[in-house]
């Protein structure tokens, strides 16, 4: 059996990278090959920029976007740390000419990859292609009108994010939780030479799936229900402590919380305006004597 047989069998280590282009759809027939050519000038300024051999990468055209493996004998903080810092600055660069920008998603993931004649395949390739086209993705790069968005696999940014390096900065990564077909995945999102993102919400359930508790709108707390009854002939203790309330009303300051031991019969009057004349009290046919 001779080697090329032997790598379509066997599977290789490689760092699968799946670009995707922001609304391709948008594109007509005259600008999406401008769009193409773009992408590539940018990958591949990159991967020379980076001092990494063009035999160390394999690339499939997909249209919109392209879809890479890069050997494993390429340290894989080089693609995370200086190859992500070129594609950037080379993307900006491109943008800086037009009306339109061209926007990047870009899935990392680790895994083995099998190599046949019409390209490459396996789980990581899925997982990686998944991640550039996540909606959460789609909507971070909106929502942030950012150039570029990472989004690497959580086994990815575990075994090589999280301990660092030059050009990387694992605090500037935000987790997210994906709705993905395979399932449901961990995924870590970073925008090049910006802090942490501000993750807007996962993705929304499928079709078919229950509601569940996390889906539903926050519910406030019910207020307090006073106790209204009075007691002549009992010492009644009487604690106020949400006497704020209808303060805030009417754009009153806030009332301090109070506290009251009263005998018989109380009433608490506050910021009322009379108009005539009135009396406030009990009036009984035999009052009773006034306690000093």
């Amino acid at each position: 059996m001779d080697d090329d047989a032997m790598d379509v069998a066997e599977a290789r280590y490689e760092l699968v990278i799946s670009v995707d282009a922001r609304r391709s759809g948008e594109y007509d027939d005259v600008d999406k090959p401008r769009m193409r050519a773009r992408i590539y000038r940018v990958l591949e300024t990159a991967f020379t920029h980076a001092k990494v051999g063009r035999d160390a990468v394999h690339m499939e055209d997909r249209g919109d976007g392209v879809l890479l493996s890069v050997a494993g004998r390429i340290a894989v903080t080089r693609l995370l740390g200086l190859w992500l810092v070129e594609v950037h600055e080379k993307l900006r660069d491109e943008n800086r000419a037009l009306r339109v920008p061209l926007g990047l998603r870009v899935g990392m993931h680790v895994g083995p990859v099998r190599h046949d004649d019409r390209g490459i395949s396996g789980r990581a390739v899925d997982l990686a292609c998944r991640l550039a086209d996540s909606p959460v993705a789609r909507r971070l790069l909106d929502a942030e009108r950012a150039d570029l968005v990472l989004v690497v696999s959580d086994a990815l940014y575990e075994d090589v994010v999280s301990s660092g390096g030059k050009f990387i900065e694992p605090a500037h990564y935000a987790l997210a939780r994906l709705k993905i077909k395979e399932g449901d995945v961990n995924a870590w999102f970073h925008l090049p030479g910006r802090p942490a993102p501000v993750m807007p919400a996962g993705d929304p359930p499928t079709a078919g799936d229950p509601p569940t508790a996390a889906d539903a709108p926050p519910v406030a707390d019910a207020p307090p229900v006073a106790d209204k009854r009075v007691d002549d002939d009992a010492t009644a203790t009487a604690t106020a402590t949400d006497i704020d309330a209808e303060a805030d009303a009417d754009d009153r300051p806030h009332t301090p919380r109070a506290h009251y031991t009263v005998h018989g019969d109380m009433s608490q009057h506050s910021d009322n305006v009379y108009q005539q004349p009135v009396h406030i009290g009990r009036i009984t046919d035999s009052p009773r004597p006034r306690k000093d």
